[in-house]
């Protein structure tokens, strides 16, 4: 017993001096900053034009530009709202349909086929039937969105719930816990950190599936500035200007889900499995 708490100790430590290490929080902003300088040095070498490769530098103006004058914001602020109703909608279906499938065997065997089937068809072909038949507006992009998220987040619902050990469950029967009690007690805490994974994955891809939805016709988004930017203005820099503002808010979801998973599984980061 003793030993035992010995062991967690020094594996709280551990894990502590692993956080702590001065070294790991300069990562990050040294291997940024090692890219810029190639993406300049590649620019200056190779002599390229601006609608070919702009500098890191036109990149930077024509950003205080769009700002400015409020062009990333009016377009940024319809593609978040996007991928937000994206998200929303694709992790509700599916987390609701893959615990159905996960308790019911029959009902994944009726289903499974037509929903795997379903994932044969690219999105990039689904996108421009959504636009004609919803329109050009939100709704379109945030089914596109939804459809993209759907299935990872509904196979990692159904792995998750079927994870539940057995003995567990039938220790909760035979205590007489309600079903109720075994979903909230049982259940959810099993499913969490698989459903979480899940939703990390989702997160980066109902920026795509927008994004996605955004090409195949829209009036505004950032899908629909890169488009104009390249087609219509040929300007390249306010294009990679769009994709950093796509790759920001991308980054910022799953943080926002890392955050969550911090939280909610708190438990099992101190040592407890």
């Amino acid at each position: 017993m003793e030993a035992g708490w010995l062991q967690l100790r020094t594996g709280k430590r551990e894990r502590g001096a692993r956080r702590q290490r001065p070294g790991n929080g300069l990562m990050t902003p040294l291997v940024l900053i090692l890219a810029l300088l190639a993406w300049e040095g590649i620019v200056r070498v190779g002599n390229y034009p601006a609608f070919i490769l702009p500098s890191p530098g036109r990149v930077g103006t024509t950003l205080v530009r769009v700002v400015a004058n409020g062009t990333l914001w009016r377009h940024a602020q319809v593609t978040l709202v996007e991928v937000l109703g994206g998200l929303a909608l694709g992790v509700s279906v599916a987390t609701v349909l893959g615990y159905v499938l996960a308790r019911s065997v029959t009902i994944e065997r009726a289903l499974s086929p037509y929903i795997v089937g379903s994932q044969a068809v690219p999105i990039v072909a689904i996108a421009p039937l959504l636009v004609i038949w919803f329109g050009p507006g939100m709704l379109s992009k945030v089914l596109v969105s939804a459809l993209i998220v759907f299935f990872p987040i509904l196979i990692n619902t159904v792995v998750g719930v079927r994870a539940v050990e057995p003995d567990l469950l039938d220790l909760m029967r035979s205590l007489w816990a309600t079903r109720w009690q075994i979903f909230l007690k049982l259940e959810v805490p099993s499913a969490l950190p698989v459903l979480l994974g899940g939703l990390k994955i989702g997160a980066t891809l109902s920026v795509i599936g927008a994004v996605v939805g955004e090409f195949a016709g829209a009036e505004r988004g950032l899908g629909f500035l890169i488009s104009l930017s390249n087609n219509a203005l040929y300007d390249t820099p306010q294009m990679f200007v769009a994709i950093l503002a796509l790759v920001v808010m991308a980054l910022s979801l799953y943080g926002a889900v890392a955050a969550v998973e911090r939280r909610a599984l708190a438990w099992r980061q101190n040592g407890y499995k």
